[in-house]
Order: structure tokens, then C-alpha cells, then sequence
């Protein structure tokens, strides 16, 4: 009998932790029991990988599982959950590493996550919103976003005016109306200069369109009623529209 087959025979029925290192890619785990490491693996970033992998080597256990919040958001949490796995995400500034060891592996992340579940050493978890809600907040997320884009275009235009010597009768810093935005598309300069802030003046209006959706959008969520109570605390402090 291997040592795998030992090991499943072993842990069969008992409690487990698991401790998942995220990348793009590959995802390393670390398994512990009974305040031993009995398992390490690598496979594939793939949802139904994990799953096997953790059905068919550990039947009959209870799975708690711990990855750390990153660029591929909640999904993972709400997977295991509706398979009935217990999923603990933590913030990554939480686990950290002694300055006397400086050697840092995706192996090694994986083995200190699954002892900090085991322990049951954390502080501070990640509150982890609904779906709902998610989706609901990448539309102010998005909207940032395009606002960002926003000063981004205004300040090329600035930076293209400045750098080719062409004065505006307009303070470029204040706020454009249609007045501001007309003098720019008729302002003499030449056909390659024409041709470049053409391009981003389209691009800035577009930006502009894109905002007033999002807006539109995000003022149509306040009326939803699980966010109704806080929208109407936050419309009444001072300042607030």
C-alpha cells in the first residue's frame, strides 16, 4: 500500500485543513490533520481539478479550505460553498512571513495557510458580500474607472496644447461646457496636430456618454431596497446630493 492510500485510509471521516496558494495558472495546496502536513499537490487552476482531487483523496472529511483574496475575486468561495466545503478567505497583508526567512514559493504559501486554518489564527477574515451585491458594485467600480480615464484624456489634451505651443482662451484645469469643448475642435493648428487631438476630444466625449450611463445605472440601484436605508443616511450628510 503507497503512502497516499495510507494517508487516505488515515484521515478517512476526520477534519482537514487545506490550504490554497492562487496564481494564474497552478494552484499548490497543503493539507493538514491532526496538527500534521500529510499532503501537498499542484494542479491545474481549474475548479472541477480541485474538486476531484479533493473528493476522491479525502472521502468522508470535513474540508475547511483557506486561499488569499486576489485579482480572481470570490468565485472560488462560493464554489466550494455551494459544494459544501467551508472556504475562509483572508487578506493577504495577514500572512506574512518572519523576516529571517526570505525564501518565499507558492509551496511554502500554501503549507502557512493551511496552518493558520488549523490554528485557527486569524484576526480579521474577509467579509465576503453576495453575488448580488458584487455585481452590483462593479458598476461604481467601472465608473471610477472611466472617471479616471476621464482626467486621463483631459490631461493628454493639456499636456498636447502645452507641448506644441497652442494657447486656449479658457482656464484648461475648470470644468468644459459645449462652449470650451467647441473652441478646441476649431482651433487653427496643423493637419498632424488636428488629426491627434481629434482623436482624443472623440475619445474624451465617449468617456463623457460612458459616465452618464453609469450614473444613470447607479442612481437606479439606490432604489433597490436592501440598499434604500443607507442610501438615504449617506443622501443626508452635509455635502451629499
Amino acid at each position: 500500500m503507497n503512502n497516499h492510500m495510507i494517508q487516505g485510509y488515515v484521515v478517512r471521516g476526520k477534519e482537514i485543513f487545506v490550504g490554497l496558494e492562487d496564481s494564474k495558472k497552478t494552484w499548490k495546496l497543503a493539507v493538514r490533520c491532526d496538527r500534521m502536513l500529510i499532503r501537498q499537490a499542484s494542479m491545474e487552476a481549474r475548479y472541477p481539478v480541485l474538486l476531484s482531487y479533493l473528493r476522491n483523496n479525502f472521502p468522508e472529511c470535513t474540508i475547511n479550505l483557506i486561499y488569499e483574496a486576489g485579482f480572481k475575486g470570490f468565485t472560488l468561495h462560493d464554489r466550494l460553498t455551494e459544494d459544501g466545503i467551508t472556504c475562509v478567505v483572508i487578506p493577504p497583508h495577514l500572512v506574512t512571513e518572519p523576516k529571517v526567512n526570505r525564501v518565499k514559493t507558492d509551496k511554502r504559501d500554501a503549507g502557512r495557510l493551511a496552518l493558520i486554518l488549523e490554528n485557527g489564527d486569524m484576526p480579521s477574515l474577509c467579509h465576503v458580500p453576495d453575488r448580488e451585491r458584487r455585481e452590483d458594485r462593479q458598476v461604481s467600480r467601472t465608473l471610477i474607472a472611466v472617471v479616471r480615464d476621464i482626467i486621463r484624456t483631459r490631461n493628454r489634451i493639456h499636456k498636447l496644447l502645452d507641448f506644441h505651443g497652442i494657447g486656449v482662451p479658457f482656464e484648461m484645469k475648470a470644468k468644459w461646457g459645449e462652449k470650451e469643448f467647441g473652441i478646441l475642435r476649431e482651433l487653427p493648428m496643423s493637419a498632424p496636430l488636428r488629426a491627434s487631438l481629434d482623436v482624443l476630444l472623440d475619445l474624451l466625449e465617449h468617456l463623457w456618454r460612458h459616465r452618464e450611463t453609469l450614473l444613470a445605472y447607479l442612481k437606479g440601484l439606490c432604489d433597490k431596497e436592501r440598499y434604500r436605508k443607507a442610501f438615504a443616511i449617506a443622501e443626508s450628510l452635509p455635502g451629499i446630493g
